[in-house]
């Protein structure tokens, strides 16, 4: 997948939300219990999730290095009434600053990108989150090129859980759910079946 803010903002300056304004089902089911606070939404892209959490009290920052997703986001965050809570932030993803670190949560969310950029930007959200804290990650697994539908058909950018496990034994983290999830992914033509790799992991110090 293409590791360039202009490749993603021309993918961006359309009318229509390209993911829709739905959260995702997993950021939704691993993390409507948590107590409100703040968060961070790793290339967040036009809002989906993170003016989710805005609208349930959170502040929540949007990362992304697409200009083009976070105005959208802005725009979107505006139309549901919480602007105050929301924040747009053009970074790459990788190396950041948060303006609201450290958080509560952070949400990487379809990050489709080589293993050392992955594991270079799960680092950097890891050191904004605080202990006690919780990480969260969903992907299109390895595995759906062949058992599900979508996503990029390149490997390299599909993660499994056996090297996200080796990689998280190096960070101060206490993995609680990583596994492969028979899921749903929104498309334009509707919902289609995907192999889906979760993460929920919590901030030991």
């Amino acid at each position: 997948m293409a590791m360039n803010s202009e490749y993603w903002d021309a993918k961006f300056d359309v009318p229509e939300y390209i993911y829709t304004k739905e959260v995702n089902r997993f950021v939704k089911q691993f993390c409507e219990h948590l107590p409100a606070g703040k968060m961070i939404d790793l290339a967040g892209g036009e809002g989906r999730n993170s003016v989710w959490f805005a609208e349930r009290g959170w502040q929540a920052e949007n990362i992304d290095f697409s200009k083009k997703a976070l105005t959208k986001a802005l725009a979107f965050a505006e139309e549901r009434g919480v602007a105050e809570k929301y924040f747009a932030h053009i970074a790459d993803a990788t190396g950041f600053e948060s303006v609201l670190t450290p958080v509560d949560l952070g949400v990487i969310a379809y990050l489709q990108v080589n293993n050392q950029d992955l594991f270079d930007a799960i680092d950097t959200l890891v050191d904004n989150i605080k202990p006690g804290g919780h990480l969260f990650g969903v992907w299109h697994a390895r595995e759906n090129l062949v058992e599900g539908f979508g996503g990029p058909q390149d490997p390299s950018v599909l993660p499994t859980a056996s090297e996200v496990r080796e990689f998280l034994e190096s960070l101060p983290v206490e993995i609680e759910t990583l596994e492969n999830f028979e899921g749903q992914i929104q498309t334009r033509d509707g919902l289609k079946p995907s192999t889906t790799l979760v993460l929920m992991a919590k901030r030991l110090k």
